[in-house]
Order: C-alpha cells, then sequence, then structure tokens
C-alpha cells in the first residue's frame, strides 16, 4: 500500500461525537485513472478528506504517482509549496474494496470503460455496491458524461441521493462544474450538491439531464466541423487551432484540446451522441476515426493530431 496510507492524526485529537460536523467532509472517488486523480487533488486541496476506490494495489499505487507527478509539476511552476503538497497527498486514502467508502457524505464514479453497454452495466454495478456501505443520506454522483443519472440510479433503493457531476478536467483552467438534476434526484440531494460545487471554488452549472450536456455537446460538434474544415483544406491544423486561440480566447484550440483529453475518449463521445441523437453533426470525423484505428490518442502516448515528447509537450 502506497506510503501515504499512514495513521491517521484525527484519532489524537476531538472524538468523532465532539467534533462538528460538517456538510461535506469525505468524499469518495471510485476509479483513480486521470480523471479520478484529478478530481481527489482538486477535493483534497480543499481540506477535505478523500478516499479513492481502485481494483488493484498497483493501481492504487499507480494513482498516488501520478498525483505526486502532478503535485510536483505545479511546485515547479510555483504554484505551491512542498509543505502543500505533503498537506494534500496526507489527505487523500487508497484502498481496495467499497467498504472503506463508509462514512462518505458524497461519493462520486469515476471509471472508465468501452462500450456503451459495459458503461452502464458496470456503473449500474458500482451504484450498487456504493450503496451497500454508505448511510442513507449520502450522494452518489457519477461523473459520466454521455449516460443519463436517471438511468444509472433505476435500480437503487435511495434513487432521490444520485446526481452526475461533471469536472472538466482536461480543460485548462476550467472554472465549472456541470451538475445534473436526474427523475429521482431530491431538492435537498441538489441543494447540498450545489454548495459542494462552491466549496471547491467552481461556478455550478445547472443542466437538464440529456446525454452530452452542455459542454461536451458543443465540444463534440466544435471538432467535428475544424476536421470538416482541415479536410476541405480551407486551413492546416495550426491555423485552425490558432483561429480558436487568438480569435476566441480559448487556451486551446479545438484539435489541441481533443490530443490532451483523447482521442479514443473523444470518439466514444461521438459515437455515444451520434447513437443517441442520429444527428450527423455528433457523428464521428474519418480523421478521428483513422488517428484513433492507428493508436494515435494524442498526449498520452506522444501522437494524435500533433506530435508530443515524453512531458506532454508539442514538438510539431
Amino acid at each position: 500500500m502506497s506510503e501515504y496510507l499512514i495513521e491517521s492524526i484525527e484519532g489524537y485529537g476531538l472524538s468523532q461525537k465532539e467534533r462538528p460536523k460538517t456538510l461535506f467532509s469525505k468524499v469518495g472517488i471510485v476509479g483513480c485513472g486521470s480523471v479520478g486523480q484529478n478530481i481527489a487533488l482538486m477535493i483534497s486541496q480543499k481540506e477535505l478528506e478523500v478516499v479513492f476506490i481502485e481494483l488493484s494495489e498497483e493501481k492504487v499505487n499507480n494513482a498516488f504517482v501520478k498525483m505526486e507527478q502532478e503535485l510536483d509539476n505545479m511546485i515547479e511552476h510555483w504554484g505551491m509549496t512542498p509543505g502543500e503538497k505533503r498537506a494534500i497527498l496526507s489527505r487523500i486514502k487508497g484502498y481496495i474494496g467499497y467498504e472503506y467508502l463508509k462514512g462518505c457524505d458524497l461519493v462520486i464514479e469515476a471509471i472508465r470503460s468501452r462500450s456503451r453497454e459495459q458503461r452502464v452495466t458496470l456503473r449500474k454495478e458500482v451504484f450498487k455496491n456504493i450503496e451497500k456501505y454508505v448511510a442513507p443520506d449520502a450522494i452518489i454522483a457519477s461523473n459520466a458524461t454521455t449516460i443519463v443519472i436517471t438511468e444509472l440510479s433505476s435500480e437503487l433503493e435511495h434513487k432521490e441521493r444520485c446526481v452526475s457531476l461533471h469536472f472538466l478536467t482536461n480543460v485548462p483552467g476550467a472554472k465549472m462544474i456541470e451538475v445534473v438534476r436526474g427523475l429521482y434526484t431530491s431538492d435537498e440531494v441538489y441543494d447540498k450538491v450545489m454548495k459542494f460545487v462552491k466549496m471547491l471554488g467552481k461556478v455550478a452549472i445547472p443542466v437538464e439531464e440529456s446525454p452530452g450536456l452542455i459542454s461536451i455537446r458543443m465540444f463534440v460538434a466544435l471538432v467535428n466541423e475544424a476536421c470538416e474544415i482541415l479536410m476541405e483544406g480551407v486551413g492546416t491544423k495550426s491555423d485552425i487551432d490558432n483561429t480558436m486561440r487568438t480569435g476566441f480566447g480559448l487556451p486551446l484550440g479545438p484539435f489541441e484540446l481533443a490530443d490532451k483529453i483523447g482521442l479514443d475518449k473523444v470518439l466514444r463521445w461521438m459515437d455515444n451522441l451520434y447513437s443517441e441523437f442520429g444527428d450527423k453533426k455528433f457523428k464521428a470525423s474519418p480523421v478521428i476515426k483513422r488517428l484513433v484505428r492507428a493508436h494515435q490518442f494524442g498526449r498520452s502516448n506522444g501522437k494524435g493530431f500533433y506530435d508530443y515528447n515524453e512531458n506532454g509537450h508539442k514538438i510539431n
């Protein structure tokens, strides 16, 4: 187990009965890949306790390695001090087994899977496993973007506790989190989640339940149109990205952002939205399909629309 899984100092302080109860003090995360890691760091930086669940000891340790690298990068760019890094990591614990989610006020599902059928089936199973161990008033959320929360919560005993929370973890400087109320979501739960988002220093964007929410639907259409312009020869990749960065003030152009998110993930979004709506604007461009078939996913493996060095910096 990771070196950060040390005995908690809480045992030497106030008893649980004496300690005042806050609205959110302990947050669970199921799945600590790149998205889960970013969410864990975001929450821990606000001095909240984080517990994440992974499938193996190796995945638990790897998550800590990646999170430490991310914090070291922030230190190098004067974004934090070594002391702040240690404090952030000390509030994050990683385990194997849903029983460690006991006591969480909120649990966020952030798993990754391939086909839509697999995503729905796995996430429903995750939701059921979470419900076995958390209190009846604990909130269960999903970071899923193209699967509606009503479908995921339909087989739970306490459906009213479920919401969707979409963190834009791959977008530089994103200041907002989309909050989606399902068919069963209670007003009380929704209000609590909106407060949680504000606790994180983010703007809560209320979204009516729909696959793709607001952000993914708009982003997918933008990338597809950028690919269309590229295929027509109207502009080069750099010209198109530069237009959106310089002309519209985006931190990254559509091709740069797609590479950062991962072209395999972008393609899954497109396939899901096209399957859901049947609208041509969501149908994946042949350009995206060709790159994914060649296993050129973007920054994650060094080649996508652009080439990248081992540090993830663009080299062409």
